[in-house]
């Protein structure tokens, strides 16, 4: 079966890419605003289905995947939950990091593994926690301003110069940090019967 990856990103594809070395890309349109209430464990396997779904009626006999990313902050003080968007631009960039400044950001990765033939689904999620140090003026304008991570959730790429803003990493698989959950996505894949090794 063909394999679709349901994104355009420029860092989910050298992700799959990693285990998987000819696939399909397509790009879902599907509105990606959080409903009211909707905690970011819903609104990212939210999303990943829609995503599979939107682009499902274009492949037929295929393994689609679709997958969504949301970044939050918990503040145990407040019980409240912000969640990171892309900045887009420096000064957004700039407040997100100042938040994330000496506090943890969990990254939350779901994953959707549709068969267009049969309907299957397979949804799932993993987390990955960045444990932010105390950030100075300074340290934040210099990485911005070098590294321009606007286009990544809580401003930082992580396996770039960003791993000067963190103390620790916390997590049972880094893909997930990057965008895509590898371990859960392969024993999905082999559910399917598409097998990574021993084919």
């Amino acid at each position: 079966m063909r394999i679709v990856l349901a994104s355009q990103s420029q860092y989910r594809a050298p992700l799959l890419g990693r285990i998987i070395t000819n696939f399909e890309q397509d790009r879902p349109d599907i509105d990606e605003s959080p409903l009211p209430d909707e905690s970011p464990a819903e609104l990212a396997q939210r999303l990943a289905r829609e995503k599979a779904d939107a682009i499902a009626s274009r492949w037929d006999n295929s393994l689609i995947i679709g997958s969504d990313q949301v970044a939050y902050i918990e503040n145990s003080a407040t019980n409240a939950v912000p969640m990171l968007s892309k900045p887009g631009n420096f000064d957004k960039a700039y407040q997100q990091l100042r938040l994330c400044s000496n506090s943890t950001v969990t990254y939350l990765t779901a994953c959707c593994l549709l068969n267009s033939s049969t309907r299957q689904q397979h949804c799932f999620y993993d987390s990955y926690q960045l444990h932010f140090k105390a950030l100075s003026d300074r340290q934040i304008t210099d990485y911005l301003t070098t590294e321009q991570p606007y286009d990544c959730a809580g401003a930082i790429k992580s396996e770039g110069l960003g791993v000067a803003l963190v103390k620790a990493y916390s997590g049972t698989d880094p893909s997930t940090l990057i965008g895509l959950p590898l371990i859960k996505l392969i024993e999905a894949l082999e559910k399917e019967n598409y097998l990574i090794l021993g084919i």
